[in-house]
């Protein structure tokens, strides 16, 4: 069955991603699009709702964007936020101007027509989260003013007659009392949206189009033994079983017993066509002396692409590769039209030196709890699904300076001792991320009646819905002691322990 559709149009605000995520997780199926999409290539995906997002721009700024007005005619309801409102006042003749004083922050909303659909079931003084300069000057003709704020007249506005909604505030965000209420209020009052968007039904459609797609071509997948990858080769092996082959490059920076997982839960429990190349010391020799973390990382991923090309050469002729790649890896990418954060190695053109027709990546509108659930609906065991997310280039990104077998080694026992702890701890399921860092600090210790001159570890944990942003987790005090006792006495050559306290931005969630 075919889902109900809603198009966050993005123009490069900071909180498109959490837009989407809102929507998806009231039960309606969503997806981000350019602002720069023509209004015929909108109305032929049939959506039953319009969000668009804020943005850093002042709506009558040369080169600011815009998308056509045509959009707002498409007979489909539309909801601007911040950016997104004051671009609906613009584009229907109203006025948009620098603010007297702008907003930042949490403010006191007041809601003037508590009858209006967007506002049933809100409170008549909330708080909201404003982050703009500009504002609405003047709401354009037809348009009913419905909220203000103390120094934001216009702080809501709509024309139920043409089911055109505005809101200078964002509703997206947690600090915003009833976001959820309001933007579930615009998708079933508003887009009579039916909320019933399941993962079940997702997992299943995707699996057929798999199969319609693949046809009777061999796929291999580069298999890392992550969450996003296993899932994708599970989804796909659903589809179209021993066609799939499974490579799993072991490059040797992976986490303590993690290759020896792996190969048994794809051979045993799904029955996978499973190749292992175990090539841990042809990565290391080619890393041995490299400090810099763009060349460990360049050198890891070359080095995989030679590894899988040589293997993958042995199958013939491969249709297709799988990827693992996410809906997050796209938008930090410069999906849309949001900012480059970060490029990712899984997002883009096939690799030039691997002979492939073409990519398939099944998980590419997902968000990382929704690629948990679809594991689940495959029947991949919780015990996998809720590992911690692992980097591509693994524990190379967790090794500050050189990397050697006794560093890597040193790691993998620091890591699995966290990880054990916080598992007995019972905080598995609330942390989205923890892991160790063999920083390249060493630093004075008495251990005993001598003088030690030893490593200094790292600990990081992180709790997050999306990966795009980050907060750090407040672990207590005697769990942490507990971990630095375990370390310093059972990891030899490790003498300090510190405590990463910094969140996501400013910081990554991985240390290089």
């Amino acid at each position: 069955m075919e889902h109900q559709l809603v198009i966050v149009l993005d123009f490069g605000g900071q909180y498109s991603h959490l837009i989407a995520r809102r929507v998806r997780d009231l039960g309606v199926y969503c997806e981000v699009k350019p602002y720069t999409t023509a209004p015929e290539a909108l109305a032929a995906l049939r959506p039953v709702g319009i969000i668009l997002t804020g943005g850093p721009n002042s709506v009558y700024a040369d080169g600011a964007p815009r998308c056509k007005t045509e959009i707002l005619t498409l007979g489909v309801p539309v909801l601007g936020i911040c950016y997104g409102a004051q671009l609906m006042a613009w584009l229907c003749g109203g006025k948009v101007a620098a603010a007297p004083k702008g907003e930042y922050g949490r403010v006191s909303l007041e809601i003037l027509d508590t009858a209006s659909p967007l506002f049933a079931d809100v409170e008549q003084n909330a708080t909201c989260w404003m982050s703009h300069t500009d504002c609405i000057a003047e709401a354009p003709t037809g348009f009913t003013v419905t909220a203000q704020t103390e120094n934001c007249p216009c702080a809501a506005m709509e024309d139920a007659a043409r089911r055109l909604y505005a809101v200078q505030l964002h509703p997206e965000v947690q600090h915003t009392t009833f976001g959820n209420q309001m933007l579930g209020n615009f998708l079933m009052k508003v887009c009579a949206c039916s909320g019933d968007w399941q993962m079940r039904g997702y997992v299943e459609q995707t699996i057929a189009q798999l199969k319609t797609k693949i046809g009777g071509k061999k796929v291999v997948c580069a298999l890392s033994g992550g969450v996003d990858s296993t899932v994708a080769a599970v989804m796909v092996h659903r589809a179209i079983g021993q066609q799939l082959t499974c490579v799993f490059v072991d490059h040797g920076l992976l986490r303590k017993n993690e290759g020896d997982q792996v190969e048994r839960i794809c051979k045993e429990t799904f029955q996978m066509n499973f190749i292992r190349v175990n090539a841990q010391e042809e990565f290391l020799g080619k890393l041995a002396d490299e400090t810099d973390p763009e060349k460990k990382r360049r050198i890891i991923g070359e080095t995989f692409i030679r590894v899988f090309e040589r293997e993958s050469k042995k199958l013939g002729k491969v249709g297709y590769l799988v990827q693992g790649t996410i809906y997050p890896d796209v938008i930090e990418s410069g999906a849309g039209n949001s900012a480059v954060i970060k490029s990712h190695h899984n997002v883009g053109a096939l690799p030039d030196v691997v002979d492939f027709d073409e990519i398939v990546e099944p998980l590419r509108m997902l968000f990382k709890d929704e690629v948990r659930r679809a594991g689940l609906e495959l029947g991949i065991p919780e015990a996998l699904i809720w590992r911690q997310p692992f980097p591509g280039p693994g524990l190379g990104v967790r090794i500050l300076g050189s990397i050697t077998p006794e560093r890597v080694a040193l790691l993998q026992e620091a890591d699995a001792i966290f990880r054990e702890e916080i598992a007995h701890a019972g905080l598995e399921r609330g942390i989205s991320q923890y892991f160790a860092v063999l920083t390249n600090i060493r630093s004075v210790g008495v251990m005993g009646d001598g003088r030690t001159y030893d490593a200094t570890i790292a600990l990081r944990a992180m709790t997050t819905s999306d990966f795009m942003t980050a907060d750090i987790v407040p672990l207590p005090y005697d769990l942490l002691g507990k971990v630095s006792s375990r370390i310093v006495n059972e990891v030899p050559g490790v003498n300090r322990v510190v405590y990463d306290i910094t969140s996501k931005p400013p910081a990554t969630m991985e240390w290089e």
